[in-house]
C-alpha cells in the first residue's frame, strides 16, 4: 500500500481528521512557549542555568509516568461505569485542554524574578497533563484508527509534532520580542481552548478500563508488568530507551561541533532544523514501513541510520554535519514509532494507559540522564573521540534488536 494512499486514509476518517487537526493547533501553542519559557526567564534573571531549568520542569513529570498513566485509565473507566465514555471518549483531553489554558493566564502575573517561581509550578504541572495527555490520546487513537493503519497514524502524529517545532518556535520567540511572554502565554492557551473543541467534536467507542479494586500502586503495577513481561515489547522499549540515551549524548556535542567548523553557536538551529526535517519525512513513511520490514527491523534500521548520523558528524565538514543532522532525523524516530504502535497493538484497552505512560517513562526518562551526563563528558573529551564511541553503542543496539 502506497504512502500517499495510506494518508488519505487516515485523512478521510473523521475522528482522525478532528484528532490531528487538535494535536497540530495545541503542538503550535506548545512549542511556541518551549522557547519562549527559556528566554522570559533568561531576560528576567540573566541565569543560563535558571534557563535551562525550563526543560526540566517539563521533563520531570515524565519520572513519575506509571502512575500518571493510571490515572487516564482510571478515569475512562469512571466516565464508562455512567455511560458516558462511548459519546465523550476525549474528555479527559477536553479537560486537560481546559485547564492547561485556565493554568496558562495565571503567568500574566509574572513580571519580576521573583514571580518565577509560578513559571516553573506551570511549567511543570503542564508537564504532567502532557503525561497523562499521552496515556489518554494512546487509548483514544486505538479507537479511532483501525490496527492495520496504527503505524501510519503513529507517524502522522510525529510529523505534525515535528513539523510544529520547525516553525512555532521561531512564532513564539518573535510574539515574544514585541509582546513578551504573557503574549505567549495566552497564544498557547488559545490553541488549548481550540484544540478541546475539536476533540469534543469525536464520536467513538472506547473499551472499559476494569479497575481491579486493588489500590492505585497495584493498579499501576499491572501495566508495568505486562509491559516489560511481555516478549514483543520489552526489547523495542528496552532499545528505545539505549538510543535516547547515546542519542542525547551526542547532542550535548552539538556546540563542540559547531565550534569545529568555524561557525557561531546560532547555526546548532540549522542543524536542529534539518534533523526536525528528516523526522518530518520519516513520519510520512513509517506505516508502509512497518508493515513491510516488522517493528523489530524497521527499529534496528532507524537505530543504525542514527548510528551512521552521528559517526558522521564527528568530520570536520559542514556538508557532512548537515547529512548527519538529516540522517539523524531519519533514523531516531523509527523506534519510537516502532514500540508506540507496538504497545497499542499488544496491549489490551484496560490497560493502555498506564501501559503507554510506563513506555514513555523507559524511554524518555535515559534522554534527561544524557543531557546531563553528556555535558560533563564534553568537557574532558572532544567530539572526535566521543561521536564514534556513541555511534558503537547504537549499532551494538541495532544489531541486538534485529
Amino acid at each position: 500500500m502506497t504512502t500517499s494512499w495510506t494518508v488519505v486514509r487516515v485523512l478521510r476518517d473523521r475522528n482522525g481528521r478532528l484528532y490531528l487537526t487538535g494535536l497540530l493547533v495545541s503542538a503550535f501553542g506548545s512549542s511556541s512557549l518551549w522557547l519562549a519559557s527559556g528566554v522570559w526567564v533568561k531576560d528576567l534573571t540573566g541565569s543560563d542555568g535558571l534557563a535551562a531549568l525550563c526543560m526540566l520542569a517539563l521533563w520531570a513529570p515524565t519520572l513519575a509516568g506509571p502512575a500518571l498513566g493510571t490515572l487516564a485509565d482510571l478515569h475512562r473507566s469512571r466516565l464508562r461505569s455512567t455511560g458516558r465514555c462511548p459519546h465523550r471518549p476525549g474528555s479527559l483531553l477536553i479537560t486537560l485542554n481546559l485547564g492547561l489554558a485556565a493554568l496558562l493566564l495565571t503567568l500574566f502575573t509574572v513580571d519580576s524574578p521573583g514571580g518565577l517561581w509560578l513559571l516553573f509550578a506551570v511549567l511543570f504541572l503542564y508537564g504532567a497533563a502532557d503525561v497523562v495527555a499521552d496515556a489518554a490520546a494512546s487509548a483514544l487513537v486505538t479507537a479511532v484508527v483501525s490496527p492495520d493503519l496504527l503505524g501510519d497514524f503513529n507517524g502522522l502524529q510525529l510529523t505534525v509534532r515535528e513539523g510544529m517545532k520547525l516553525v512555532a518556535p521561531l512564532t513564539g520567540a518573535g510574539l515574544y520580542a514585541v509582546y513578551g511572554g504573557p503574549a505567549v502565554a495566552c497564544l498557547d492557551a488559545v490553541t488549548f481552548v481550540l484544540a478541546a473543541g475539536l476533540f469534543a467534536l469525536l464520536r467513538v467507542r472506547e473499551e472499559r478500563p476494569v479497575r481491579s479494586g486493588d489500590g492505585w500502586w497495584r493498579e499501576t503495577a499491572e501495566g508495568v508488568r505486562h509491559l516489560w513481561g511481555h516478549p514483543g515489547l520489552r526489547p523495542l522499549v528496552r532499545a528505545g530507551g539505549t538510543t535516547m540515551l547515546l542519542a542525547s549524548l551526542s547532542s550535548t556535542t552539538l556546540y563542540a561541533v559547531v565550534d569545529r567548523l568555524g561557525h557561531s553557536p546560532a547555526y546548532v538551529g540549522v542543524l536542529y532544523a534539518v534533523q526536525g526535517a528528516g523526522s518530518v519525512a520519516v513520519g510520512l513513511v513509517s506505516g508502509p514501513a512497518l508493515r513491510l520490514l516488522g517493528a523489530r527491523r524497521f527499529a534496528a534500521a532507524g537505530i543504525a541510520l542514527t548510528a551512521a548520523g552521528v559517526a558522521a558528524r564527528a568530520v570536520p565538514s559542514a556538508p557532512v554535519a548537515l547529512l548527519a543532522g538529516a540522517a539523524s532525523g531519519l533514523g531516531l524516530p523509527c523506534v519510537l514509532i516502532a514500540a508506540l504502535t507496538a504497545v497499542q497493538r499488544e496491549t489490551p484497552g484496560p490497560l493502555l494507559g498506564r501501559a503507554t505512560a510506563t513506555a514513555n517513562t523507559l524511554i524518555f526518562t535515559p534522554n534527561v540522564i544524557g543531557l546531563a551526563a553528556g555535558a560533563g563528558l564534553v568537557e574532558l573529551a572532544g567530539p572526535g573521540l566521543l561521536l564514534p564511541l556513541y555511534a558503537l553503542g547504537l549499532l551494538l543496539t541495532a544489531a541486538a534488536l534485529a
